[in-house]
């Protein structure tokens, strides 16, 4: 960031376990933004308050500065746990809870996750993105996929989250392309869509064999010099394959969007197609800055 100061109404803040992102608002635009590795992985307790300030300082006045919070920093290791609230519900209509501050110009109001009894789950963050894109999307209804480390599926209707579902996609690729004994044979990068498709359809019709195709992913490079590329695609759409398979009572019939990273959401739709679903895709960036102000509207509406 940049020693500039800027003019703000209110700060929003993305407070994960790796990152910190702010943004300077002025409605619902931003007029700055900042970030620094000071996520809540690498805090203690006490950490949390000079990480934002290291962050943010430029933006502060005299006066007491809002600052709209979402992420891990509400976790029970983060700053203030900010408590689940259970589905169905709003996630633009969610009331933060107030962190304790000890500097006077902040007022630090942190954003629940929301979590679900039956089929137990919990989702903290991706709330906000629901938010945001309910913000530009009000009469959705359907199935909202937001895939990453930790790939959520949302069912929304009447801008309510119903129901959701979690998979591990994410972290069991990163697992077994970069710790377990795939890793010799994964690319780090390439891309080969016939063979990521192939992959996907395979574990859809026969999920019970994935732990077997993986280690054919080994196999096959030892004896026969499988590209690292194909590999690597492979090992892609046999994980998200699985997904689909275990996810299917969710988007089969059903409108079905997606929010992630580009590249991400690219392939999490090409999955679907296999399987004759067309999802409409969307760049998760702006979708928490989006749910953000959302929950801060939704906050002076009914002051």
């Amino acid at each position: 960031m940049s020693g500039q100061s800027t003019y703000a109404d209110w700060i929003a803040v993305d407070w994960g376990t790796t990152h910190l992102r702010a943004w300077a608002m002025v409605g619902d635009s931003a007029k700055a933004e900042a970030t620094s590795a000071d996520g809540m992985g690498t805090l203690d307790r006490d950490g949390f308050e000079p990480a934002l300030l290291r962050l943010i300082e430029p933006w502060l006045g005299q006066g007491s500065m809002p600052v709209m919070a979402c992420g891990m920093v509400g976790a029970r290791q983060g700053w203030f746990e900010a408590p689940y609230v259970a589905v169905p519900t709003k996630p633009g209509c969610l009331a933060p809870v107030h962190a304790p501050t000890k500097d006077a110009r902040l007022k630090v109001m942190i954003v629940p996750g929301l979590s679900q009894a039956e089929h137990p789950d919990v989702m903290r963050g991706e709330e906000t993105q629901i938010a945001g894109f309910l913000a530009s999307f009000p009469k959705f209804d359907g199935v909202l996929c937001l895939p990453g480390t930790h790939a959520k599926w949302a069912r929304i209707s009447a801008e309510e989250v119903v129901s959701f579902q979690t998979c591990m996609t994410g972290e069991l690729f990163q697992l077994l392309a970069e710790k377990s004994v795939l890793r010799h044979s994964i690319g780090a990068a390439g891309e080969d869509p016939d063979a990521f498709s192939e992959a996907v359809s395979d574990t859809i019709s026969r999920p019970e064999k994935l732990a077997q195709r993986l280690f054919g992913l080994r196999a096959e490079n030892v004896l026969n010099g499988l590209c690292t590329a194909t590999a690597r695609a492979r090992l892609s759409g046999y994980l998200i394959g699985a997904e689909l398979a275990a996810t299917k009572p969710y988007w089969l019939g059903q409108e079905v969007a997606i929010a992630g990273n580009p590249a991400l959401a690219a392939a999490y739709a090409a999955a679907l197609k296999t399987q004759g679903v067309q999802a409409q895709t969307h760049d998760a960036g702006p979708l928490t800055r989006a749910g953000l102000a959302r929950v801060h509207a939704s906050l002076t509406e009914t002051a």
